[in-house]
């Protein structure tokens, strides 16, 4: 399925293997909210066919819920249509180009038509259109991507034309204020055909790590939800949503295992949203570190005297511990350090690094609190742009 289909392998310290990255997470479970309707049923004393009434009852209002939330939410998500141009050979050796087309999914974020989606799927576009719900299709520019060693798969588009349109925007949610077990709704092009699928689950967990095999290579992705949502092709890049109709997640990859798909929570995103929406591009600020975040088994296996934190990894093929010349190196940054808060804000399964730089914009001064074997010091850092945006 083209860009759709990537592999994934996850730890949040558990180890997963994920196929099909970068899907929209889409399926509403058939008891959605069953148990807030089921309160009803304390009412029915004598069983027997009251018992019947009851539960079509309750269908009834799982139904109309899922309903208000898809009419209220599914005139803002598009679907994104991409081509690219491939280069293969052929019998004697020759290459040849061929155009390729491949379909994901995005939402409608203002009035004046932006429209955020994935980074994997305009990643090779030669050209990239939007399908409204209407079925009317319009014509798109990419304004900003997220570079492929970024832990946001993040892109945002631009409608070159709104005039005579009135676009329906989204919602944005607190995804801060997610709990394990919350119910979940997306909207996505299934298949890359199907406008508006509707489908549901549950919030599995959160604070995930996966890195993924994507047609850059090796991919890494940070602080996700887990949902046990199921996937279909075509619906990267999509809302996930409460059930307030707010979106507070953008849906990205899917594991080989059943029922665990991952999602990006929103206030990831919003630092990126705002910045777009006031410079008209993405500037995304970076520090200039490789790490990995601690968690008890973490901090187990490497003899580490901090469980939470984010701990610069040492140097490897993959690349240097501390980017050269980055904010990170500017600031005294060191290989093995171990960052334990930013501004304030301690470093856990609520705050990572990469939501805690999202709300921050190029040119802001940073303070790292810094365990370094085992002495806690403190340095500043200026974010820059990240480089090859």
């Amino acid at each position: 399925m083209g860009k759709n289909n990537k592999q994934t392998k996850s730890s949040t310290h558990t180890t997963f293997t994920v196929h099909n990255i970068f899907m929209l997470m889409t399926a509403i479970a058939a008891g959605f909210f069953g148990g807030w309707f089921g309160g009803q049923s304390a009412t029915v004393t004598d069983g027997g066919s009251n018992t019947s009434i009851v539960q079509r009852e309750i269908i009834n209002g799982e139904g109309d819920l899922i309903n208000t939330i898809a009419s209220d939410v599914g005139p803002s998500v598009v679907s994104v249509n991409v081509k690219s141009v491939s280069v293969s050979q052929d019998f004697f050796g020759f290459g040849r180009e061929l155009e390729q087309e491949s379909a994901g999914t995005g939402f409608i974020l203002s009035k004046d038509g932006l429209i955020v989606t994935n980074r994997h799927v305009v990643s090779d576009a030669t050209d990239v259109s939007i399908t409204l719900s209407n079925g009317t299709e319009l014509e798109t520019e990419v304004v900003g991507k997220t570079n492929s060693s970024d832990p946001l798969d993040i892109a945002f588009l631009k409608i070159k034309d709104v005039s005579g349109l009135d676009l329906v925007t989204v919602n944005l949610g607190d995804s801060a204020d997610v709990d394990v077990g919350d119910r979940v709704v997306a909207i996505g092009n299934a298949l890359g055909q199907f406008q508006n699928t509707v489908t549901s689950g549950i919030i599995s967990g959160f604070g995930r790590d996966i890195e993924a095999y994507g047609d850059g290579g090796l991919e890494p992705l940070q602080n996700l939800f887990q949902t046990d949502a199921a996937v279909n092709s075509g619906n990267s890049g999509g809302p996930l949503v409460n059930s307030a109709s707010e979106v507070i997640g953008v849906n990205v990859a899917t594991a080989s295992a059943d029922n665990i798909s991952f999602a990006i929570p929103i206030n990831d995103v919003k630092g990126l949203i705002d910045i777009v929406l006031t410079e008209g591009k993405l500037v995304r600020p970076y520090l200039g570190i490789r790490y990995a975040p601690i968690t008890d088994d973490v901090a187990f296996e490497l003899e580490l005297s901090v469980n939470r934190g984010a701990y610069v990894i040492e140097d490897s093929p993959a690349g240097p511990s501390v980017v050269p010349d980055s904010p990170a190196d500017k600031a005294g940054v060191e290989e093995g350090d171990i960052i334990v808060e930013i501004d304030g804000d301690k470093l856990d399964e609520d705050n990572s690094v990469v939501s805690l730089l999202g709300q921050k914009r190029v040119g802001d001064s940073v303070e790292l609190k810094i365990n370094r074997d085992g002495e806690e010091l403190t340095l500043h850092a200026v974010l820059e742009a990240a480089p090859d945006q």
